[in-house]
């Protein structure tokens, strides 16, 4: 026995650095570079948006994803795993808005946009930094960027190859409008939230007499009110269907429709259709044929058929029409209730319903073919495609994709200034239609020689649902693309299965008429301690760099892979990443014992040093299996389990005598139950397993493969695993009992029948005499 070759007696976090240090001066370590014949294995990573730096649920979730591509680049692929940045969007538009106290409709749009990339170079990079730090091995030396050239061209040409298969119409119709963001929004940017309002009993006056009772949460909309519905089977209104009411306050006559969207249990069971309140209303004023008032306008205003509620906003047009509705006596009562408002994902602010002009892709056309493909991918785990499935049935409206903001790819399209044609230039090059001259000399429909360009700008999710076209070389590497697509995974949060997962699948369909991935893997939300999502606006975000000080970013890894069963939530507990710290310590402490005691060549085994190879054979078994299957469950606890209660206290225990005394079987199960041990683990804890690789056998353990069950092992060796346990527990606890130290000899007691292939090894462990 000699000085360990571990030299530090402890782990400590700051090791990581050191790590680090060494993987940057190894760029070749992670890079992609497939030999030949080498399967291929690419990751649709998801660029985060740098909204802000990353909390430490986010870290957890792309660690996760790391721990995938080390595992594959063990299982002997080259991993191609890409890192990006979303940086397109309302977001960071709102950031720039806010520090400035400019609405962006009032900036120069040039201006606007070069203040907009100066906020996001920023927080691009800490987020960046933040990645490297918790040992994300992704390609960062090529990041790409959506907000780039490269990029917007690429997202461009896809949108004008899909332009000429016919697949784009422009139109006016009511649509999902946020008047914070002053933009269109698509049905998967809206989110339902529980949020007090006031539900609102009016009087319509009958031309009779008397009147029809209404409750509305929208008093403010009775401007653009053109219906009454009730259902047909009410008898409380039975004797009204057909006939006509009065609009309180604007003395408007309209009907009274029977009609089975009616809800007889809410409110009073009568209720006006107004344009546009809900989805209700939306479909009415369709099936109706309705003629639509524009009550509030994309500023989110009253207009001018409001009447007196004119340029109010919302919120105050409604107090100002209650207080006129109890002037006029036409004001029942007031009761506060809780209403499931649809509110802007963004700005967390009320949607509207607002009739404006867009450009819509279609989809609602293709939606057996996409429930077809999604039963094509592999699902990780297999319950979540019922949230794919569930969310295009959920679908009614085709994809408007215009957006009327500035930090965002531009829509590649002209118009004739004479005749209004409109014209899409051939893809390749990145257009800025409300900037660039037009590429084309004459009109070819009125030979017009002047154009006006398009000043609206894609949906960020018509960007990010090009990734996967564009990490796999769409267009520009034709054998790469073919060889690789379907991409291998797409690993994501089920929180944006409607918006990333859902577009990317539309999207692919339409270029290829395939399945965008061959697998998905969902992980589930990292929550606070109350099982509640993290977000700013609770102020329950848990910043990831003091606990990545205090306890290293091994030990959040190590955390998230052993909470969390694949796809479920899982709540952050410091105490839990603290006792995964201490794992690492242990971990630690067995390897730099064993550090002390030269590696030999393989000697004769002892049947301890065959149980123990048993066991090992095992955790390789289920390990490799589990990495495959994307489940980093099984082996972050297996492994924890195997070190923590198997290995230290029983195997390296019961052998110790044997290598003091120099056993070559000993000596040399113990490092090659350890490099195994090492190289299982180091996807889920890689600066721990490195280190201590490089220290005891030199290399990176990053450049090995997993190990493979050892040969000439009876895997029968591991069924005596229970009874040794056993008899160690006893010895130890009848030791306790008697207050005596573990070391002080003990006689009269026998070693088990079963247990006789190791009385050698059992006698020495516990001194028994």
């Amino acid at each position: 026995m000699g000085e360990p070759t571990l030299k530090e007696k402890a782990w400590e976090p700051s090791f990581e650095e050191s790590v680090l240090a060494a993987w940057k001066g190894e760029p070749g370590l992670y890079r992609f570079d497939p030999s030949p014949g080498q399967p291929v294995y690419v990751i649709d990573t998801p660029p985060p948006y740098p909204s802000g730096s990353w909390h430490v649920g986010a870290v957890m979730a792309y660690s996760m994803i790391d721990m995938i591509a080390r595992a594959h680049r063990m299982l002997g692929r080259a991993v191609l795993f890409p890192f990006g940045l979303d940086r397109n969007g309302i977001n960071i538009e709102r950031t720039v808005e806010r520090k400035t106290g400019k609405p962006l409709h009032r900036w120069d749009r040039e201006a606007f946009i070069a203040e907009c990339r100066k906020e996001i170079e920023a927080i691009g990079n800490g987020l960046l930094e933040l990645g490297v730090r918790i040992g994300v091995s992704a390609d960062f030396a090529h990041t790409y960027y959506t907000d780039s050239d490269e990029y917007r061209a690429f997202s461009q040409a896809i949108f004008l190859e899909l332009w000429s298969k016919g697949l784009f119409y422009r139109g006016e119709r009511p649509m999902f409008w946020c008047p914070v963001c002053e933009t269109p929004l698509a049905e998967a940017d809206i989110e339902y939230e529980e949020r007090p309002s006031s539900l609102v009993w009016m009087k319509f006056p009958l031309p009779t007499g008397g009147d029809i009772r209404i409750a509305t949460t929208r008093p403010e909309l009775l401007a653009a009110c053109r219906a009454v519905m009730v259902h047909p089977e009410d008898e409380r209104y039975r004797h009204l269907q057909g006939k006509t009411a009065r609009v309180p306050l604007y003395d408007r006559e309209i009907p009274i429709i029977p009609h089975p969207s009616a809800k007889p249990e809410f409110g009073s069971g009568a209720a006006m259709v107004c344009s546009y309140g809900d989805m209700v209303d939306l479909a009415m004023f369709r099936e109706l044929r309705l003629e639509p008032i524009k009550a509030i306008d994309e500023a989110g205003r009253m207009t001018e058929a409001a009447g007196f509620l004119k340029d109010l906003k919302v919120d105050a047009a409604k107090e100002k029409a209650i207080d006129e509705l109890r002037t006029r006596g036409l004001l029942e009562k007031v009761e506060p209730i809780q209403h499931k408002t649809p509110i802007c994902s963004r700005s967390l602010n009320p949607i509207e319903f607002v009739s404006s002009d867009a450009w819509y892709l279609k989809q609602l056309e293709f939606r057996d073919d996409l429930k077809r493909i999604a039963h094509e991918m592999e699902f990780r785990p297999t319950r979540h495609r019922q949230l794919l499935l569930d969310w295009i049935d959920s679908l009614t409206i085709d994809w408007p994709i215009s957006r009327r903001r500035f930090y965002h790819t531009e829509i590649p399209l002209w118009y004739c200034k004479k005749c209004g044609e409109t014209l899409a230039p051939p893809p390749g090059k990145y257009y800025r239609p409300w900037k660039d001259p037009a590429p084309f000399k004459t009109c070819p429909k009125c030979k017009s020689k002047e154009f006006v360009g398009e000043d609206r700008v894609f949906d960020t999710w018509m960007d990010s649902s090009s990734s996967n076209l564009f990490l796999t070389r769409y267009q520009s590497d034709s054998k790469f693309f073919e060889a690789n697509f379907p991409v291998s995974l797409r690993p994501q949060g089920r929180d944006i299965v409607r918006t990333w997962l859902y577009y990317t699948t539309l999207k692919s369909f339409l270029v290829r008429g395939s399945k965008p991935f061959k697998t998905v893997f969902l992980h589930g939300l990292g929550l606070d301690a109350r099982g509640r999502a993290m977000h700013r606006t609770l102020g329950n975000i848990i910043e990831p760099w003091p606990l990545i000080k205090k306890y290293g970013a091994d030990a959040i890894r190590v955390f998230v892979a052993s909470e969390t069963s694949p796809g479920d939530d899982f709540r952050i507990s410091e105490a839990k990443i603290g006792g995964a710290a201490k794992f690492i310590t242990k971990l630690w402490n067995v390897a730099r014992f064993i550090s002390s005691f030269e590696e030999p060549a393989a000697g004769k085994l002892a049947p301890t040093d065959e149980w123990i190879l048993a066991e090992v054979n095992r955790l390789i078994e289920a390990s490799r299996g589990a990495y495959e299957d994307l489940n980093l469950f099984l082996p972050a606890n297996r492994g924890r389990e195997f070190l923590w209660n198997l290995f230290a206290p029983h195997y390296v225990e019961m052998v110790k005598a044997r290598a003091y005394a120099a056993d070559t079987g000993a000596r040399w199960t113990l490092h090659a139950c350890l490099r195994d041990f090492l190289r299982l683990l180091a996807p889920v804890a890689p600066f721990s397993t490195d280190k201590i690789w490089r220290s005891m056998y030199g290399g990176s353990v990053h450049a090995e493969s997993f190990p493979m069950p050892r040969d000439g092992i009876p895997a029968s060796r591991a069924d005596f695993t229970d009874g040794l346990v056993a008899f160690n527990a006893e010895i130890w606890k009848r030791k306790r009992d008697q207050g005596l130290s573990l070391n002080v000899e003990v006689s009269g007691i026998p070693i088990p029948a079963e247990l006789k292939p190791f009385e050698g090894d059992l006698r020495r462990m516990h001194r028994l005499v």
